[in-house]
C-alpha cells in the first residue's frame, strides 16, 4: 500500500476525475463526512469474525420480471402465452431450469439471460417469486373491500422505488433499511473515515441511516472537483479559490465548518483513491467497458479486494441500473437489459470465486414493482409482485423460493383484468433475511422493518424464507 501521507492534497484532487461540478460536489462531500460510532455492543452480533458485504442492485422502473422467470411446461407455457399475447417469449426459445425443490411446473429463463442459467444450475443463483411492498395479509376481497392498508402511492415509480430501499411502505421516510442495518454493525468496522455504506449511483435512501451515510463515488473511485489544476484559465482561478478557502481559518462558525466539512471529505476521498490505486487487475476477464453494471460491479470487487487495508468488517452497496419502464418495445429493450445483467452478474461472480470471497458477498436485485401481464399493445404497465433473484455462495441456490403464481388473469390474485399481481411474499421477509445473514439481531428486526410481525415471529427459530444459509 502507498503511504497516503506522501500524497499532497492538491496532487491527488488534481490526478481524480474532474467532471463533477460543484453542486454534485456538495451533497457529495456531505455525504463524505466521518461517522459516529453505533451504540451497540460487537457482543450481540451474530458473529463478529468474517467479511459480509450486501450487494443492493436495484433495477430502475419497474422489470417486466414475469418474462425473466417463466413457465415453461405444457399447460402453463400455454397460460402464459394466453395471458401475455403479444409479449410472449416462444416456448422453445426458454433456457431451462431445473429447481430442486419442484411444485410440479417447468420453468424457464428469458434467452438472454444464459450465464444466469448456469450460475442457476451451479447452485449460485435462486429466484424468489411474486414479491411485493405489503402492510399486512392481503387477499384479493381484503383490497377491494379496502379491509387492508396497502403501501403508499402504489403503482407510483417514486414511492414504491422508496419503499423498497426503506422497507417501510406505510409511510414516507428518508432512512433506509440498510442504513439503519449500518447503525447497528458499524463498530465492527475500524475505519472512521469512509462509510461501510457505499454507493456506486449517487444519493439513495436505502444506506441513510440515524449515524451513517453512503460514502459516493463513481466506477471510476472518488468523485472530485471539475477544473482542479487544470490547465485552463478558470481551472487555474478555481485552483486557487479552493485552496484558499481549504488553507484559511475562519472567525466564522458556519464558513469555518464548511470548510471543515470540505477537508474531511477530502481526506476521505483521498485515502479511497490511494488504496484503491494498490489494486491489481483482476484476471478474471473484463466484459464489454459499455456495461455499465460490470463498471460498477468491478469497483465493488476493487473495494471488497481492499476490505482489509480499509479495515471493513461489514460493508453494503447501491447500485443502480435504469431503464426498466418499458411501455413500448419491451421484448427487444428488455432482452438487451437483461443481457447486460447477465454478463455483469457472472464477471462479479467470477471475481469474487477468484478473490475466494464468494460465501462472503450476496448480491441480490429490487425493481420498483412487477409489471401487468397483459399487453398494451407494444409493452406493460405498472403493477405489484414481481420475480426477483439472490446470487452468492451463501444463497442455498437452484431453487425457487416463495410462490409463483397462477398467470391466469382470472386467478385471486390478479387485479383489474390486467394481471396486476398481488404478492404472495412481503418484501419484508425478502430483506429480513438478508438482515439475519448479515449479523443482525432477531431482537432488532421489528425495529427495521415494523410490519415483519404481521408476517413472521422472529422469535420462531426458523428463517422468514429460508433462501440464505444463516
Amino acid at each position: 500500500m502507498n503511504n497516503t501521507n506522501n500524497i499532497s492534497r492538491r496532487k491527488f484532487i488534481g490526478q481524480s476525475c474532474a467532471t463533477v461540478g460543484y453542486t454534485t460536489l456538495f451533497s457529495t462531500l456531505i455525504n463524505m463526512k466521518a461517522f459516529a460510532a453505533a451504540a451497540m455492543n460487537n457482543s450481540s452480533l451474530r458473529d463478529t469474525s468474517d467479511y459480509k458485504a450486501l450487494v443492493f442492485l436495484t433495477l430502475d422502473g419497474g422489470n417486466d420480471s414475469f418474462n425473466m422467470l417463466i413457465p415453461r411446461g405444457a399447460t402453463e407455457y400455454a397460460e402464459y402465452a394466453t395471458t401475455r399475447s403479444d409479449l410472449a417469449i416462444a416456448q422453445a426459445d426458454l433456457l431451462a431450469i431445473n429447481p430442486l425443490t419442484s411444485d410440479g411446473k417447468e420453468y424457464g429463463l428469458n434467452p438472454s439471460m444464459q450465464n444466469m442459467q448456469q450460475l442457476f444450475e451451479t447452485n449460485k443463483l435462486a429466484f424468489l417469486s411474486n414479491v411485493g411492498t405489503l402492510i399486512e395479509p392481503t387477499s384479493m376481497a381484503d383490497y377491494q373491500s379496502g379491509a387492508v392498508d396497502t403501501p403508499l402511492g402504489l403503482f407510483s415509480h417514486s414511492d414504491q422505488a422508496q419503499h423498497m430501499q426503506t422497507g417501510r411502505p406505510h409511510e414516507r421516510t428518508n432512512r433506509g433499511w440498510g442504513g439503519q442495518i449500518a447503525d447497528l454493525v458499524q463498530s465492527m468496522n475500524t475505519n472512521e473515515n469512509i462509510s461501510m455504506n457505499i454507493s456506486l449511483n449517487g444519493i439513495n435512501f436505502f444506506q441513510y441511516g440515524n449515524d451513517v451515510i453512503p460514502f459516493v463515488i463513481t466506477t471510476e473511485g472518488a468523485i472530485s472537483i471539475e477544473g482542479y489544476e487544470g490547465s485552463s484559465v478558470y481551472d487555474t482561478a478555481r485552483t486557487t479559490a479552493m485552496n484558499s478557502m481549504m488553507d484559511h481559518d475562519y472567525q466564522d462558525i458556519y464558513k469555518n465548518t464548511f470548510k471543515n466539512t470540505v477537508q474531511i471529505s477530502n481526506d476521505a476521498a483521498l485515502e479511497f483513491q490511494a488504496v484503491i490505486n494498490t489494486i491489481p487487475d483482476f484476471s478474471t476477464p473484463y466484459p464489454d467497458p459499455d456495461n455499465y453494471l460490470a463498471r460498477q460491479l468491478r469497483m465493488v470487487a476493487k473495494i471488497i479486494a481492499a476490505r482489509d487495508i480499509f479495515g471493513f468488517k461489514r460493508q453494503t452497496f447501491f447500485l443502480r441500473l435504469g431503464g426498466w419502464d418499458h411501455h413500448a418495445e419491451l421484448l427487444h429493450n428488455h432482452g438487451e437489459l437483461l443481457s447486460q445483467v447477465d454478463v455483469a452478474l457472472n464477471y462479479f461472480n467470477a471475481v469474487m470465486e477468484e478473490l475466494d470471497m464468494h460465501e462472503n458477498v450476496t448480491t441480490f436485485n429490487v425493481s420498483d414493482f412487477g409489471r401487468t401481464l397483459t399487453s398494451n399493445g407494444n409493452g406493460s404497465d405498472h403493477a405489484w409482485g414481481g420475480n426477483t433473484f439472490m446470487m452468492g455462495g451463501s444463497v442455498i441456490g437452484k431453487d425457487m423460493y416463495g410462490n409463483y403464481p397462477s398467470l391466469d388473469l382470472n386467478s385471486d390474485l390478479s387485479l383489474y383484468s390486467r394481471g396486476v399481481l398481488i404478492p404472495t411474499t412481503p418484501t419484508d421477509l425478502y430483506f429480513a433475511e438478508l438482515a439475519q445473514w448479515f449479523g443482525v439481531p432477531n431482537s432488532d428486526l421489528d425495529m427495521i422493518f415494523p410490519n415483519l410481525s404481521n408476517f413472521y415471529d422472529p422469535n420462531s427459530g426458523t428463517p422468514p424464507i429460508g433462501f440464505m444459509n444463516i
